[in-house]
């Protein structure tokens, strides 16, 4: 649905974006990470139309964005632009018009999505009296209002305890389920090991991992293994496997030196396996890797 090609971006001869190419499917919850200073807020800004790219392309469906309306994107950004002084309901219900909904619609949606939040009987508050979280959700709610193919969410879990991070979990899942696209870029890994399908990690302007996330975890993973089993094993023989190993009457762990499928076979042909473990990385640990490898 979302394509970017060869994207680049300089701010006085310091490049922020460098040459960033990735491919966001439809009905993917794609995460964008990367540490600060990495460029994903510069690169989310050029889709947005926001900042123009000084080179590359960026497509929607096949046509270039910015020749594109992008009344039917949704976008959550980094920085509250919210006006202060406005009641919130009138503030959602003038954004929800903007973005093309008639007035008796936004009207509706608004008092739906008061209610989804828990802020119901906050419709006529100022912005400015709300809490940080509670302004979260009303930007949320702006990036969503219109029911948005595409969803561009920017750090969206700032400021909001874990129940509130629940319920934003379970409306981008929902929001998947119905076939929108949700590119969002945040810290919190274990929001994105929870949310996302596909991943692109970026630091210094450049991009350093992208691809499925199931593949990533598993191609980091350890050759460490852990394996319970019943019956006699031949010593000699599974030493063959590993470069470092223990072994006891019922049990083995070591670092594994050939092909784990080769090893699966033969110790599922020769004892009673009860359990094998490998251990596979957190994003968060190979987010730190990656990024220290890049550095």
């Amino acid at each position: 649905m979302l394509t970017l090609t060869h994207l680049k971006k300089d701010f006085d001869g310091n490049r922020a974006v460098d040459d960033v190419s990735f491919k966001v499917e439809q009905g993917d919850v794609f995460g964008f990470l990367g540490p600060n200073g990495a460029g994903k807020t510069t690169t989310i800004r050029m889709i947005m139309g926001i900042i123009q790219q000084d080179s590359g392309l960026i497509e929607l469906n096949g046509e270039n964005i910015n020749h594109l309306s992008r009344e039917t994107l949704g976008y959550l950004p980094e920085d509250r632009g919210l006006y202060q002084k406005q009641k919130l309901e009138e503030t959602i219900i003038y954004f929800a018009i903007l973005r093309g909904l008639e007035k008796v619609e936004a009207k509706k949606q608004t008092g739906i999505w008061l209610e989804r939040f828990g802020l119901q009987d906050q419709g006529n508050r100022k912005i400015e009296e709300l809490s940080k979280g509670n302004q979260q959700k009303i930007q949320f709610i702006l990036s969503l209002i219109h029911d948005p193919s595409l969803l561009i969410l920017d750090e969206p879990f700032t400021g909001l305890d874990p129940l509130n991070q629940l319920l934003l979990k379970e409306i981008i899942q929902e929001k998947r389920d119905e076939g929108k696209t949700i590119l969002f870029s945040t810290h919190q890994m274990e929001q994105v090991e929870r949310l996302c399908s596909n991943i692109c990690l970026i630091n210094q302007g450049k991009i350093i991992l992208s691809g499925a996330l199931d593949d990533i975890r598993h191609s980091h993973s350890s050759d460490a293994v852990n394996v319970k089993f019943t019956g006699e094993l031949n010593h000699e023989k599974v030493r063959t496997f590993f470069s470092e190993i223990e072994i006891n009457e019922s049990s083995l762990s070591g670092i594994l030196s050939k092909k784990s499928k080769d090893f699966l076979s033969w110790i599922n042909e020769s004892v009673q396996v009860e359990s094998y473990q490998i251990h596979i990385p957190s994003l968060e640990q190979i987010f730190i890797e990656e990024v220290k490898k890049a550095s």
